[in-house]
C-alpha cells in the first residue's frame, strides 16, 4: 500500500470512472479513496460516520473535490478542512465543470490550493488528471507535520 492517499470527491459516476482512469493511465500508484458527497468526504478526512473505523492520522496527500456536491457543497467541504487544525494544510484541487468566475474566486479565497476546469475531450482530461496526480503525490513537498 502506498504511503500517499488520493482523495477523489465525485459524485457524478463518469466523471469518477474518467478521473480514476486517468490516474491510472498518468501511472499514479497511490491509494485512491473515492467519497460521492460533500458529508461523505468530511466523514473520510475525520474518520467519522461511515468511515468511523478508519486511520484519522492518514490525511490524504491531495483531495481532488468537485464543487457541485449532493448533501454539502465543495465551497462548504473547503471551509471545513480549512477550519481544523488537523486539515488546514492538507492540499485541496478543485476539479470542477464549473466555468464560472465566481466559483474559482471563492475556491481560492476558501483556501483552494488549485483549480483545474475538467476539460471536455477525454485526451485532455486524463493528461490534466495524470499530471495533477503526478504533481501533488510525487513532486509537491507537503507542509511538515506538528
Amino acid at each position: 500500500m502506498s504511503e500517499k492517499l488520493i482523495l477523489v470527491v465525485e459524485d457524478n459516476p463518469d466523471d469518477e470512472e474518467l478521473t480514476l482512469r486517468a490516474l491510472r493511465q498518468g501511472k499514479v500508484a497511490n491509494e485512491i479513496a473515492v467519497v460521492r458527497d460533500g458529508a461523505e468526504a468530511l466523514d473520510f478526512v475525520f474518520a467519522t460516520g461511515a468511515h468511523a473505523g478508519r486511520d484519522a492520522s492518514r490525511i490524504p496527500s491531495v483531495v481532488l473535490l468537485d464543487l457541485k456536491l449532493p448533501k454539502l457543497g465543495g465551497l462548504e467541504v473547503l471551509q471545513r478542512f480549512r477550519a481544523d487544525p488537523r486539515t488546514r494544510l492538507m492540499p485541496v484541487v478543485v476539479l470542477t465543470s464549473s466555468s464560472e468566475d465566481e466559483d474559482m474566486l471563492k475556491s481560492y479565497q476558501h483556501g483552494a490550493n488549485s483549480y483545474v476546469r475538467k476539460p471536455v475531450e477525454f485526451g485532455a482530461f486524463v493528461s490534466a488528471v495524470g499530471q495533477l496526480g503526478i504533481y501533488w503525490s510525487l513532486i509537491n513537498e507537503p507542509a511538515p507535520r506538528k
